[in-house]
């Protein structure tokens, strides 16, 4: 007995161990792929928001339903099994069955199939409309990563040159070549230039969060493959934009809408037409059976069906009008963004050859004359500030062209991988 007790022990003791490893692996396992980064380019960001987005999964699944409705708009009307007894006592019993079949009359099943089919119709539109609105901003909010983190890499770079530019002139107060005010201002620089630092970290920070929301990832876990060099969106004509604009998702949709109107109005036409009910069945009364043949028409006196027929002609009227209404909107929207992004790409090309290269000059002209003696720490500090004011217009240039960019793909209802980029001339 005690052989067995200790047997039990010692199986006990080798096996809790492993127990225990078994018990704890998956959960490392959960951790590490938890703490899996995610590289992303502008098409991968596209594809996987394309994948696990929310909002389109919910207007596919709408799509899934309208489908059961088209099944349901083609099913005839049930039939009507009904029994009746006359009387409880012999002689004079009768008794009744018989089979009420409903016949539709006025085209009703094929209206009601036509106005389910333009309803799904519809649905698969407005699926089209929320991939192309969910790939706008995927793609704008990419970018504003993109610029984010390179306004962090500069205003890093600055608060690094601010803090060497420092050292100096305590060196130089030191060596008593300037005034210890010098010394002061540089400080103040120094700090200034490092809530910019910490301001550029924030805003990186809020655009990973946007660019998360849209691929379903966790933000921390966001990494931009292959970031540099930044690349400019190029430029379709108008004429062109506005030619595309016509199979735009938008007015699809509102065209779909039109024909699920019209539909309707079928539907509600059909029914002024009454339906007509055969009545088949047998009747036993005292021993002897004879056949039953029926037949019932409603009468259309008071409800011939007039208001609900003149509530979808008139809602068929608001469909085209609403066609109208979303047509000259999405030509306001392309025309205004088309300007943004003509204006975006003006202002990147004017700084990158006209203010980046003589900002850039500059500071290096003066950091050298300040270590010569030739100029004062303010110039310095002057040419640094423009450098990175410079520097900084030149990026938030280049993700307006983006978001301008993104926003005429959305209304154009553009659905492939971006292509037709320019190299930015970054200094």
């Amino acid at each position: 007995m005690k052989r067995a007790i200790l047997s039990l022990a010692i199986a006990g003791a080798v096996c809790t161990p492993i127990l225990a490893q078994a018990q704890l692996r998956p959960a490392v396992t959960a951790e590490s792929q938890q703490n899996t980064t995610i590289a992303l380019t502008v098409d991968a960001a596209v594809e996987r928001a394309m994948r696990v987005h929310p909002e389109i999964r919910a207007a596919l699944n709408e799509v899934a339903a309208q489908a059961g409705a088209v099944k349901q708009a083609g099913s005839f009307p049930n039939p009507e099994l009904e029994l009746l007894r006359e009387g409880f006592d012999e002689p004079g019993r009768t008794s009744t069955v018989q089979l009420n079949i409903p016949l539709e009359l006025g085209g009703k099943r094929a209206a009601r199939i036509r106005a389910a089919e333009r309803e799904q119709h519809v649905a698969s539109q407005d699926v089209s409309a929320i991939r192309a609105r969910v790939r706008g901003e995927t793609i704008a909010a990419f970018y504003e990563v993109v610029a984010a983190m390179e306004r962090s890499r500069l205003a890093g770079e600055i608060a690094s040159i601010a803090a060497k530019a420092t050292d100096v002139a305590g060196k130089r107060v030191l060596a008593g070549k300037v005034s210890p005010v010098e010394e002061t201002r540089a400080r103040v620089a120094q700090a200034s230039v490092r809530i910019e630092a910490v301001q550029a970290k924030r805003e990186l920070v809020r655009a990973k969060g946007k660019l998360a929301a849209m691929v379903g990832a966790d933000p921390r876990n966001i990494d931009i493959a292959n970031p540099d060099p930044i690349a400019l969106p190029r430029l379709t004509a108008l004429p062109e934009l506005l030619a595309q604009l016509e199979r735009a998702p938008g007015l699809s949709r509102a065209r779909a809408l039109v024909e699920q109107r019209q539909a309707a109005v079928d539907v509600e036409r059909s029914r002024r037409m009454p339906d007509v009910t055969v009545a088949l069945g047998t009747k036993r009364e005292d021993g002897r059976r004879q056949t039953v043949v029926g037949l019932s028409v409603p009468l259309p006196l008071f409800n011939r069906n007039q208001g609900s027929l003149l509530e979808s002609l008139r809602r068929t009227d608001k469909a085209r009008n609403e066609l109208d209404a979303e047509s000259l909107r999405l030509r306001a929207e392309l025309y205004d963004a088309h300007a943004r992004m003509s204006a975006a790409l003006e202002e990147v090309a004017l700084i990158a050859t006209d203010v980046l290269p003589g900002a850039e000059s500059t500071y290096q002209a003066a950091s050298r004359g300040f270590e010569l003696g030739k100029f004062s720490f303010l110039e310095v500090l002057d040419a640094q500030r423009t450098l990175f004011q410079s520097k900084n217009q030149y990026l938030l240039a280049v993700a307006e062209s983006y978001r301008a960019s993104a926003e005429i793909d959305r209304l154009v209802g553009a659905t492939g991988p971006l292509t037709g980029t320019t190299q930015a001339q970054e200094q």
